[in-house]
């Protein structure tokens, strides 16, 4: 979930290699391997949300107890994780939400990345008001009624004008472009992170306090509390061509997994598991919740839906995908 800023293509490599931790192999199970590579080493970019990190832990624990892989997570930020592809820093970006710029770029021009398939999961961006006022205001979810309501989110930081809560500044935001072509009498705030963008739409709710503000599914947190969406003008093919002029919702993203070249051409078996990788939201957003509102740890969470879903896990290892 990254902005559309374009400018980090320059490769950050002390910021990568920073930031790896690895996960050493287990012991090999009895999966068919014949014609694959062994799995050796597999770099796996860890972006800074949630759904994400427990994608990477379950195909991370996965790759090391049923293949003996030595996993390597890479806590960086979503662009300039796809700027490891060339040098093999990074194998794999496990949920890319769209970025045209990113592949045409990675995959198109430089031909060091490409495409390993869905991961089964819709992503959804929007913006968003907690259940209460939908409730007490039922008008509000129309985009063409927030100018009636702007002074309801005025903060000291919006500078007079209704606060637009976004989160991270990485995550993909058409925000600033909306608020300004719609005409709308606001200003985008960012709260700095995901964690920050839940407890600022929790608190909301439970005190009755206005608010909105970007956010996204899969999310966990959406079972908590039923965010409301609101209705801003419908999605149509280009309307969002040019990020400066952007005027429409955002479009449904058909979420997927990036590979480098290298590690593809491998075609090892931590390679084969990443392409057969496919889960559903319920999944995601359990092993989400188990990391944030159960406090375990990404790996005891991982294990814990690993434990549980062994037909599903089944289905990933070489044996079973597209091997």
């Amino acid at each position: 979930m990254t902005g559309r800023r374009i400018a980090v293509v320059v490769a950050v490599v002390g910021v990568i290699l920073a930031m790896v931790i690895p996960a050493f192999g287990g012991n090999i199970e009895d999966v068919e391997t014949k014609g694959l590579s062994a799995c050796g080493d597999v770099n796996i970019a860890v972006n800074n949300w949630v759904g994400y990190e427990a994608d990477a832990f379950v195909v991370g624990q996965v790759a090391k107890e049923k293949l003996g892989c030595i996993v390597n997570y890479i806590y960086v930020d979503e662009q300039i994780s796809w700027q490891g592809f060339a040098s093999g820093q990074v194998d794999a970006v496990l949920e890319n939400w769209g970025h045209p710029e990113l592949v045409d770029l990675y995959v198109k021009k430089l031909g060091v990345a490409e495409d390993a398939g869905t991961i089964g999961i819709d992503g959804v961006i929007g913006w968003y008001v907690p259940p209460w006022m939908k409730k007490k205001y039922p008008d509000i979810t129309d985009w063409k009624n927030l100018n009636k309501y702007a002074s309801l989110f005025k903060t000291s930081e919006s500078g007079g004008k209704g606060q637009l809560l976004d989160g991270d500044p990485g995550f993909v935001t058409n925000d600033e472009a909306l608020v300004k072509n719609l005409k709308l009498d606001y200003k985008v705030v960012f709260a700095g992170s995901e964690a920050a963008l839940i407890q600022a739409f929790r608190t909301g709710e439970a005190q009755h306090k206005p608010v909105i503000g970007y956010f996204y599914s899969p999310q966990w947190f959406l079972a908590e509390v039923p965010l409301v969406k609101v209705n801003l003008p419908k999605y149509t093919e280009g309307c969002d061509a040019d990020p400066a002029k952007v005027d429409c919702d955002y479009p449904i993203y058909k979420l997927d997994k990036i590979v480098g070249k290298q590690f593809a051409n491998a075609d090892s078996t931590g390679y084969q598991l990443i392409k057969n990788f496919k889960w559903t939201t319920d999944d995601q957003n359990l092993v989400a919740k188990y990391i944030t509102a159960d406090g375990m740890t990404p790996e005891d969470a991982a294990q814990k839906w690993i434990d549980a879903n062994a037909t599903k896990v089944e289905a990933w290892l070489p044996r079973a995908g597209g091997r």
